[in-house]
């Protein structure tokens, strides 16, 4: 939701008329988007075993024809969709109705949704350079925007990285995605907890857990002696990056997004079970460019992750070098690169979707 809010921000500052179309599962998230008006459609993926098919083209089936109305009765100029199940029914629909359309992809590894409309789709914003599975005849159409963020987040690329001393504080931010990660919170505690006394007492921790892993990750900490914040969500995660030199996370496409935008070095524990190890993809992009240091979930043992801090007290200045590559890899205007794409093909100048190179962004973004 987050890229898609931040376009749609983007795009009424330049007086277009913006409506979401989703699924109803975005509801608890309604306060990101409170000031875009928002239709709710039916959506669903194939499920597993016949009952789960039946039921998924059901609900698919349901979304086009209610996504079918909805573009009826707007009239859009330009359909964009950010991926997943419930981008299908609308920018399928608008793809029959020859409305221009533009797809999103996020992750480095392009999601079944986009994998099935991009053919049909006028352009594909990619929020990295290299991204697995597009198509070569797809890719002429492809243009690098990056991956929208908060402005609150962008605002961080102009920051310096916050000052980090031999002797001084070392503040980790540890964070497992909008639930927490299990794996996060049995493993950097305890790791934390073996460093000798005075790397302990320079440690400054603010850490996502799961509501049910908070005490006992307390305890651990409050035994040790270590300085810890402790929550299972938290709303001035700008704030918090502002002031940290390092963050422990999943990799999951809004997070790297993030940390690039805000230069921020991080320890990459990607989600192991996706079938196209997206999130592995996402963070070896900023690994390969030296921001960012990447432990499978099997090597994310308290040994590794205790040599890493260790060599982080000692020689600051490697989180200083990997901060500036990260931020290398940021793109914190993401959200104007494809607003200035969206704007191009809702004002006609960019007809000539197959040829690789346009004079919005070119491929290279």
């Amino acid at each position: 939701m987050t890229p898609a809010v931040s376009l749609a921000r983007d795009l009424q500052s330049r007086g277009f008329r913006v409506v979401l179309i989703t699924d109803p599962r975005t509801k608890k998230y309604e306060s990101l988007f409170e000031e875009i008006p928002t239709h709710f459609i039916q959506a669903g993926t194939l499920g597993r075993g016949v009952f789960g098919k039946v039921k998924g083209i059901a609900r698919l089936g349901v979304g086009m024809v209610q996504a079918r109305g909805l573009i009826e009765k707007l009239k859009p100029a330009v359909v964009v969709g950010f991926g997943g199940y419930p981008s299908v029914p609308t920018v399928y629909m608008a793809q029959r109705k020859n409305i221009p359309t533009v797809i999103h992809e996020q992750n480095a590894v392009l999601g079944r949704a986009n994998v099935f409309l991009s053919p049909k789709a006028d352009r594909i914003a990619l929020s990295m350079t290299y991204v697995e599975g597009l198509d070569e005849a797809d890719a002429v159409r492809a243009v690098v925007t990056g991956n929208p963020v908060r402005d609150d987040i962008a605002d961080l690329y102009t920051k310096p990285y916050p000052v980090l001393d031999t002797d001084g504080p070392l503040k980790i931010f540890i964070v497992g995605g909008s639930l927490g990660a299990h794996v996060l919170s049995n493993i950097v505690p305890a790791t934390l907890a073996r460093l000798p006394a005075a790397y302990k007492a320079r440690l400054d921790i603010v850490q996502q857990c799961r509501e049910e892993d908070i005490p006992l990750v307390r305890g651990v900490y409050e035994k040790a002696g270590i300085k810890a914040r402790l929550e299972g969500f938290f709303g001035d995660v700008p704030a918090i990056l502002a002031s940290s030199h390092l963050v422990i996370s999943r990799s999951g496409a809004s997070t790297v997004a993030e940390l690039t935008a805000a230069g921020r070095p991080a320890i990459f524990v990607p989600y192991p079970h996706h079938k196209d190890q997206q999130q592995k993809v996402n963070a070896d992009t900023v690994a390969d460019a030296g921001g960012a240091w990447v432990m499978t979930q099997n090597g994310f043992t308290e040994e590794a992750l205790l040599a890493r801090i260790e060599t982080f007290l000692q020689n600051p200045e490697t989180l200083f070098r990997a901060a500036e590559a990260a931020r290398g890899c940021g793109k914190p205007d993401a959200a104007r690169r494809l607003g200035n794409l969206v704007t191009a093909i809702a004002a006609g100048w960019d007809k000539q979707a197959q040829k690789p190179f346009d004079l919005t962004q070119g491929r290279e973004g």
